[in-house]
């Protein structure tokens, strides 16, 4: 027998079921479109991507300090040849072009200052810098050593060769040694040097060099500071008693 009804029920369920995949490819699609692309793994920075810093200046320029004179020869204009001495504050005083800071700065650099004082009274100035008078480098060593004080540094030297010329180790001093540096920016840098292999010719490359301004400070033996505070009465009885 032919029931109508059961068609009526299997078509509508047919559509709502492809309305319903449809919709579902849709949506997909849709995410697919919307959502961000993949992030890809974060390498690692190779030799070429870090950037490595310059290595520090070896041989730098001397600084003009305080009490230093220099002379200023004009080629085009002598009438302005002058010296000047650096007077406590950094200034120096220029003939006819006022006062200007040198502290710290290099030859060139206090040409260039001295150039630019002076276009307002010259016409593109020509000036020779000379330094006359200076600081002398020095380096001081103190502590356990024959004589400790200030010393001229003439040459390259290293710490050992420096405590050498100080005239060398006392036989109450420590080969455990403390160098000290001030560098540019005014702080003190504190070293320790442990200099008895080197003085027996063991790590001598480890010998560090010295610079301008440089001071060793050598320590006494702790032993040594011990005898000061017992009798020489008790070491006696001892060393009698032994007998």
């Amino acid at each position: 027998m032919y029931r109508p009804w059961k068609s009526c029920t299997v078509i509508p369920l047919l559509l709502f079921t492809m309305m319903a995949a449809t919709n579902v490819r849709v949506v997909q699609a849709q995410t697919q479109r919307t959502s961000p692309a993949p992030t890809p793994p974060a390498t690692a920075p190779t030799a070429s991507d870090v950037q490595i810093p310059p290595p520090a200046e070896r041989n730098p320029r001397y600084k003009i300090q305080r009490a230093d004179v220099l002379e200023l020869t004009f080629p085009l204009s002598t009438e302005f040849n002058q010296k000047v001495r650096v007077q406590p504050d950094g200034y120096i005083s220029l003939q006819g072009a006022g006062s200007i800071s040198v502290l710290g700065l290099t030859l060139p650099e206090v040409s260039q200052a001295i150039k630019n004082a002076y276009f307002r009274v010259l016409h593109e100035p020509i000036v020779d810098v000379n330094l006359v008078e200076f600081q002398r480098p020095y380096f001081i060593v103190t502590g356990q050593v024959g004589k400790p004080g200030q010393y001229d540094l003439r040459s390259e030297i290293t710490v050992s060769e420096a405590i050498a010329i100080a005239g060398g180790f006392m036989p109450t001093a420590k080969t455990e040694v403390y160098l000290y540096h001030r560098d540019a920016t005014g702080w003190v840098q504190a070293r320790q040097l442990k200099l008895k292999d080197i003085l027996h010719g063991k790590n001598v490359n480890e010998d560090a060099g010295m610079r301008p301004g440089d001071m060793i400070f050598v320590p006494e033996k702790t032993i040594t500071k011990i005898r000061k505070y017992i009798p020489y009465s008790v070491g006696t009885s001892v060393y009698s008693s032994s007998y």
